[in-house]
């Protein structure tokens, strides 16, 4: 496996030097921020990250992500300019290096969750979804308080995108993400870049919009809707393993033996009994996931693709992006480290 971290480029806290002094640590995992969802990357802004991080003696292979812009969501007319714009960014990383972009599907919303700064019984706090709070929001009201939403539309623009999305089903999503992928995975397989999917996190319907990368059988629909190397997961372990209904180790024998496992996100979540959870540290008795069990599974099916530590808590009085800190993602690399070298 290749162990790599999340990096938010220049303006990010946690430093690339420090990144590099993790044991074992080998690629960044980064993107360009400072371009609009559906536009295409500026080669020179592609170019000032790869010597950065390559700079301080890091591998630049990971691109995490290339949003996927709403048109192509909802299949909308103009949707095919934008798609244009996708492949043209899959070609100018492929020829810059990169050999994974990860992505995802979800309409409107990326990860959610209620508060990102629940104080937990040692004093860390960590990012939680607890069903209660936001039973209580509502977007379109303006009572909306979820974390890294309230900034990212005005309230008019979330009232249009939810009006267009009221009359497209969990099937027009489908289609639309199936001729979104009859589109790029061809030029993906020309420029030797390998696609892959991030699961809805949460893995079910939020405030009545369609998820459908969230189970086995939807995993396995993906897959073939277009049957290739380069059509595959970034699977994540949090954001499926946060239904109960998912068993984390099993999937992942089954698409790590498949080899379409190219992308791996770990980290622990704790379940709580009315389908909210926590976010909690990686070892495995602070969470509900076995991830002694997962690392076992991929070094036997000889995974060789790319793993982050997922989100960690903030400890020891570190401020920062939550969730993306540097010290408890360091502990997390640091256990993936320890479980694979015993498997």
């Amino acid at each position: 496996m290749k162990m790599s971290f999340r990096w938010y480029g220049a303006d990010d806290a946690v430093k690339l030097e420090y990144i590099r002094q993790i044991p074992n640590m080998k690629s960044i995992v980064t993107a360009v921020y400072d371009v609009p969802v559906g536009s295409v990357w500026n080669e020179t802004s592609i170019a000032a990250l790869k010597n950065a991080v390559e700079a301080a003696g890091l591998g630049f292979d990971v691109i995490e992500s290339v949003p996927v812009h709403e048109d192509i969501k909802l299949g909308k007319p103009s949707r095919g300019q934008y798609i244009e714009n996708y492949k043209e960014n899959i070609r100018r990383l492929g020829r810059a290096g990169v050999s994974v972009i990860c992505y995802n599907f979800m309409p409107v919303f990326d990860w959610t969750r209620t508060q990102l700064d629940k104080a937990l019984p040692d004093g860390s706090t960590t990012l939680v979804y607890y069903k209660d709070q936001l039973e209580k929001m509502d977007p379109l009201t303006g009572e909306l308080a979820l974390p890294g939403w309230d900034s990212s539309y005005k309230k008019e623009d979330l009232q249009m995108l939810f009006d267009e999305y009221a009359s497209i089903t969990e099937e027009d999503l489908w289609a639309n993400l199936s001729h979104f992928l009859s589109e790029i995975i061809p030029v993906a397989e020309e420029f030797g870049v390998k696609m892959a999917i991030h699961p809805d996190d949460p893995p079910y319907p939020i405030f009545g919009l369609p998820r459908i990368i969230t189970c086995e059988a939807n995993l396995d629909r993906f897959l073939k809707l277009y049957d290739s190397d380069y059509n595959g997961l970034t699977f994540c372990t949090g954001s499926l393993g946060c239904a109960a209904t998912n068993d984390i180790p099993a999937m992942v024998d089954k698409y790590s033996s498949q080899k379409r496992i190219h992308f791996l996100h770990l980290r622990n979540v704790k379940n709580l009994p009315d389908g909210s959870f926590e976010e909690s540290a990686h070892l495995s008795d602070c969470g509900s996931l076995d991830m002694a069990k997962v690392i076992k599974t991929l070094k036997r099916n000889g995974f060789d693709g790319y793993i982050r530590p997922d989100h960690g808590r903030m400890i020891w009085g570190e401020s920062g992006r939550a969730g993306y800190g540097l010290y408890d993602r360091a502990l997390g690399a640091a256990y993936i480290n320890g479980l694979w070298e015993m498997a």
